[in-house]
């Protein structure tokens, strides 16, 4: 039988569509290998929106065609769809972000010698293909594709295009589906969450409101969300927070802590707007594990405006950081700006790095002494088990568990990154 195998760079809603292409190819009579030394053909699912990560990608193009030169590459996902005609993808068949649902017909023609770029942007994959789960108690469901932003700095928007939203409906039967499964974990994933539904007369707490009366043990995972879309659903989702069925869990990127530097990324708010946000989430649930990203070094980013920037990190004090440094991005309107000098952006970068651990041992520190239930959700380095309580927050068990398996703990030992949980009770 001919057989397959995934690599997947990037974000979650790349790992939904390699799960959803996984689940097609396998329905198709094709077998998953679990090495990509054993398959037959390798379908590189590939990010943009980092430029390490597309050096990455091709980096690992280039050598895999001189370890395996008989072996059937095939390119999906955002640089497929905006770099196609990249050398190093001549040879190669190419499938975009809204042809997914055509991986079998790309993968057979590929297997008769056919090079294909299938990526025409003008329709949307069903929401209810097959997949092969990465992880049996997790489904991670694509609530839309596209947003509505503009940033200067993100090749995004060229891959994934504006704002469509899949109907509620859909998702519901989705989300019943993966919980008769035995999926313990939804998490509900998009290029932004915040903005679901706007384009169809719905938004994100509405589809929250539907999800949680769903029969079955399951807490949903919101993903990330710009700020600037919070003030038009504000109140009903801090309101659907509180129920149990949603992890205490707020992905909200900052990306700069300077108005100048934020304005010229064309991000649509202020530090104070996003403050406020963060505020008002604080004051409900004084413990709620936030996560954000900063971009360092964007090219009109001034000492003094990085020094704004390492100030508002300090006062968020965020669970969790996605720190990236500015990499210029092809046909942005960024790339046009003088770049700042390649060791003055480590340099920063460093700095900050430096400041969040700080900030992150400290945080974790705050959780000794918790108990209560959490989910094992996750096998970690040297097949630790690791769990999640109500807040999303990593803790690190031992004992003979399997995923899905919920476990009282108590929280014994902090360290930067994670906490230490001695089990209290099954």
């Amino acid at each position: 039988m001919t057989t397959f195998y995934f690599k997947t760079y990037g974000c979650a809603a790349n790992q939904a569509d390699s799960e959803q292409m996984a689940g097609l190819l396998r329905e198709a009579q094709f077998s998953p290998s679990d090495t990509i030394e054993d398959a037959d053909i390798v379908i590189f699912n590939t990010c943009t929106v980092k430029g390490p990560s597309e050096s990455q990608f091709f980096k690992d193009l280039e050598e895999f065609k001189v370890e395996h030169p008989y072996k059937i590459v095939i390119v999906a996902g955002c640089i497929a769809q905006t770099d196609p005609h990249n050398s190093l993808l001549k040879d190669v068949s190419c499938i975009g972000t809204k042809q997914i649902h055509h991986i079998v017909e790309v993968v057979e023609e590929s297997l008769n010698d056919n090079v294909v770029k299938m990526l025409e942007m003008g329709e949307m994959p069903p929401l209810n293909l097959p997949r092969i789960r990465k992880n049996p108690v997790i489904e991670i469901v694509p609530i839309s594709r596209g947003c509505m932003g503009a940033c200067s700095f993100c090749k995004t928007k060229a891959a994934r295009k504006n704002l469509v939203s899949y109907p509620i409906q859909d998702i519901i039967t989705e989300t019943k589906n993966a919980v008769q499964d035995g999926v313990k974990e939804i998490w509900l994933t998009a290029q932004d969450t915040f903005c679901y539904g706007f384009d169809i007369g719905t938004d994100l707490p509405a589809l929250l409101k539907e999800l949680v009366t769903i029969p079955g043990e399951f807490t949903i995972r919101i993903g990330m969300g710009n700020p600037n879309h919070i003030p038009k659903i504000g109140d009903a989702l801090l309101e659907m927070y509180t129920h149990p069925k949603i992890f205490k869990f707020l992905h909200v990127p900052l990306q700069a802590g300077d108005d100048v530097t934020l304005q010229d990324m064309k991000r649509g708010y202020t530090v104070d707007d996003f403050f406020t946000i963060i505020q008002q989430f604080r004051n409900l649930f004084p413990a709620i594990n936030i996560m954000t990203d900063i971009i360092v070094g964007y090219p009109t980013e001034t000492e003094e405006r990085y020094w704004n920037t390492l100030e508002a990190v300090r006062k968020l004090a965020p669970d969790s950081i996605n720190i990236s440094r500015f990499w210029s991005r092809p046909g942005t309107l960024a790339a046009e700006l003088k770049q700042l000098h390649g060791d003055e952006v480590k340099r920063r970068s460093r700095v900050l790095t430096g400041i969040f651990e700080n900030i992150s041992t400290l945080q974790n520190e705050k959780w000794i002494g918790w108990e209560g239930p959490i989910l094992i959700d996750e096998r970690g380095k040297d097949n630790q088990l690791i769990g999640r309580n109500n807040y999303y927050k990593p803790i690190i068990v031992e004992g003979d568990f399997k995923l899905g398996d919920v476990v009282n703990v108590k929280v014994v030992k902090s360290g930067m990154f994670d906490l230490k949980g001695d089990v209290v009770g099954v």
